[in-house]
């Protein structure tokens, strides 16, 4: 059954929200069971389930696949974390195994496909003719009556022709059966090995994050045997794989920056001057995302990226007026740093100011598909509202201390520069400022 909700803009109300309200009240119905999982848009290779992530359990051996199956499902029931616990694997069934006597069935002459034929006349579907009428066309199907289909008594009223005496063979006289309790109605395989999936949603104002690591802390505690292997599948699972390439992609993006910065001042110490006004950024990036109760998803992520190209520009700002002034007025770095944070804190904060206001909307929005952008929005004004609030502060001290180490760390050659540079700039004194500082 699929519900289709209101418009965002005619509800208070989100999707999960709901699920959360009919959750309880379904639950009181009798005779059967429901799962509601949102809609999703985009779903990421996952499986047919009952609720919206799956955990996959594989093993090569059924008898202990089911086994710790049942174990598992209980444990997940047991996590506040996770709702509507479900799975898979069918076990209820009941299968009845006949066993023939082959030296008592070749007295009398009778072979195992002939029994096999006698049972599919019993309860199979045999077609054996069919009428055609003007309109119509019918079936003749061969079997015992309905009601005696699931009564393993029929079995003893059946009787097979001898082929050798022609006599009418009860079954029971050459074959013995006996049932199971229970037995699968199917098996489920994964990379051809038996496997379960069980699957879970999330309680209301829970991440999937958190919900993940519950999960590997409840199997930890489990102490599963080694051969049963378990992963997670669909969206759990490149949400798991995120979690490795996140850092990667945002180091990657940092090498990069780095690597262009470098090249472009010539230097391998001013460009870290530029990137320290990430931390900052992404500090109130992550601080505003968990005030507004958003979780740090992809969308996050973009915004975060996008912050490393807009905060840097600061830092850009700055550095490369203070290098030009050190270069071509002579001028000492406090005096160049000095000079660039006054007469660049105007384009800083015009810039700053429309990016920042550029996001408000993104924010604030509250249309369909407002939960897709809020957190893109919340992600850059947070970001640019607390990496303003201390870059302009913190990117000329950060100069001054890297501009030492690098005099530092290039000795002699540092004193002559440095000394090149006051030189330079006594001559650019007027009369006045020579009498001062004398």
């Amino acid at each position: 059954m699929f519900i289709t909700l209101k418009p965002r803009e005619d509800r208070d109300v989100s999707v999960f929200q709901v699920i959360a309200r009919l959750r309880p009240q379904l639950a009181q119905i009798p005779g059967f069971r429901v799962y509601l999982q949102a809609a999703q848009d985009v779903t990421v290779g996952a499986r047919f389930a009952r609720t919206q992530f799956q955990y996959t359990l594989q093993d090569a051996n059924f008898d202990e696949l089911t086994a710790w199956s049942a174990k598992i499902l209980d444990k997940l029931k047991s996590l506040p974390e996770l709702r509507d616990v479900a799975t898979d694997q069918q076990t209820s069934g009941t299968t009845l195994t006949l066993k023939i006597d082959r030296d008592m069935a070749s007295r009398y002459g009778i072979q195992p496909q002939l029994i096999d034929d006698t049972l599919y006349d019993a309860f199979g579907q045999r077609q054996v003719t069919q009428f055609f009428t003007q309109v119509n066309t019918y079936y003749v199907i061969e079997e015992v009556l309905p009601n005696l289909l699931g009564d393993p008594a029929t079995l003893d009223k059946l009787y097979i022709r001898s082929p050798v005496s022609g006599q009418m063979i009860p079954m029971s006289a050459f074959a013995k059966w006996t049932t199971a309790p229970v037995a699968p109605l199917s098996i489920s395989h994964q990379g051809q090995f038996p496997a379960t999936t069980i699957s879970f949603n999330l309680a209301q104002g829970e991440a999937l994050g958190t919900a993940t690591e519950a999960i590997q802390r409840a199997m930890r505690e489990l102490q599963l045997p080694p051969g049963l292997t378990t992963t997670f599948q669909g969206n759990a699972q490149a949400f798991q794989d995120s979690l490795t390439t996140v850092p990667l992609l945002i180091l990657a993006a940092l090498v990069c920056v780095y690597l262009i910065l470098g090249v472009l001042y010539e230097s391998f110490i001013h460009p870290l001057t530029i990137l320290s006004t990430l931390p900052s950024a992404g500090l109130g990036a992550l601080a505003t995302l968990m005030l507004f109760g958003y979780e740090f998803s992809l969308v996050a992520l973009i915004g975060t990226i996008l912050l490393i190209g807009i905060v840097k520009k600061n830092g850009i700002m700055m550095v490369d007026f203070a290098i030009s002034a050190q270069r071509e007025e002579g001028l000492t770095p406090t005096e160049a740093i000095r000079k660039a944070a006054l007469l660049r804190f105007r384009p800083i904060m015009m810039t700053t100011m429309a990016a920042l206001l550029g996001g408000v909307p993104l924010m604030l929005s509250h249309g369909t598909g407002s939960e897709l952008r809020q957190p893109l929005g919340y992600t850059m004004v947070g970001g640019l509202i607390v990496s303003q609030a201390l870059t302009l502060f913190t990117t000329p001290v950060i100069y001054l201390y890297l501009d030492r180490l690098s005099h530092w760390l290039t000795g002699g050659r540092a004193k002559g520069s440095s000394s090149a540079a006051d030189d330079e700039r006594k001559r650019r004194w007027t009369p006045e400022q020579a009498r001062a500082a004398e």
